[in-house]
């Protein structure tokens, strides 16, 4: 990607991962499924299982199965991450445009990080699988943090990490928990539409932007419409 026309640009950009950097619902889905059956319990649809990415796994089964069931909850996650080894780093797909943004965006010299309830170790593979972990300063995955979004300490965890004030920082997500987390930090948001969120959704949330998917000419775009520097939302 060539260099766009240089502008105030943000110390550091933060991601999310599924929905808003790739596309892991089908193996998601497997290994949700595959631990619920394990359980003995239904398996849901394909759509009702995708809603629940982003969350934890003890929130997934009580959403899928009820909150009767927390108690299996660490049953469930040793079957969802036993199913996970074996399918999560080969079937998740980064999307297409994601490799061009990530170029654009160090050419602006940003550091650059990503804060997710997916294991870092997962995300590190899918990464490296696609020559793409080098350029990622910090990664805060599920493991990482106590508290989950919409708390904003995985966000502050990785700020505090590549030494980088909130208000020198973009979060880019995909869900509202990701909105939220952002908005608790005291850092700037773009929304993506490659999830599950509606725009009407994130309307409720400041936000520099609303853009349909992670692409480098949108996103470097939205982070350079900035001459006096700071973060404007809307």
């Amino acid at each position: 990607m060539s260099r766009p026309h240089p502008g105030p640009a943000p110390r550091a950009v933060l991601f999310d991962f599924d929905f808003t950097l790739a596309d892991s619902s089908r193996p998601n889905v497997e290994c949700v499924n595959f631990a619920l059956g394990r359980l003995g319990l239904a398996e849901p649809g394909f759509e009702d299982v995708v809603k629940t990415m982003g969350m934890t796994l003890p929130e997934i089964l009580v959403a899928l199965a009820g909150e009767e069931h927390r108690a299996r909850a660490n049953e469930f996650i040793d079957l969802f991450v036993l199913r996970a080894r074996e399918v999560m780093v080969r079937d998740t797909v980064l999307f297409k445009d994601v490799p061009d943004c990530i170029e654009g965006l160090k050419v602006l010299g940003c550091k650059l990080g990503i804060i997710s309830t997916k294991y870092r170790s997962i995300i590190e593979d899918i990464l490296e699988r696609e020559r793409l972990l080098s350029p990622f300063d910090v990664i805060v995955g599920g493991e990482d943090v106590e508290r989950h979004k919409p708390a904003p300490d995985g966000l502050l965890r990785a700020l505090d990490g590549l030494g980088v004030r909130p208000d020198d920082a973009v979060y880019v997500g995909d869900s509202l928990p990701d909105a939220q987390a952002a908005h608790a930090a005291s850092v700037a948001f773009v929304a993506v539409l490659s999830g599950a969120a509606s725009r009407e959704e994130f309307a409720c949330y400041p936000r520099l932007a609303t853009l349909p998917q992670v692409t480098g000419s949108a996103l470097l775009g939205v982070l350079e419409r900035r001459p006096d520097g700071n973060l404007r939302r809307t």
